[in-house]
């Protein structure tokens, strides 16, 4: 798979997760890329996602997220 193509399924899943109401809790960041945590709070129900995003773009993608968030 190209890179370009991992950027993309990346993003897809970041968008995906976020718009069925997950958030990003927390960020790890290491030498092979992020590790990001999902949370999604319904009622009572908890439920928790982790995606590991390899590709510079896709670090690039959820930190803009991030930033825009803040803002």
């Amino acid at each position: 798979m190209s890179e370009y193509q991992e950027y993309r399924l990346e993003r897809e899943q970041i968008d995906f997760l976020l718009e069925r109401g997950y958030r990003i809790t927390r960020v790890s960041e290491n030498l092979s890329g992020a590790f990001l945590d999902f949370e999604l709070i319904e009622g009572t129900k908890q439920e928790w996602k982790q995606l590991n995003i390899k590709t510079p773009e896709g670090r690039k993608y959820f930190s803009t997220l991030l930033f825009r968030k803040l803002n």
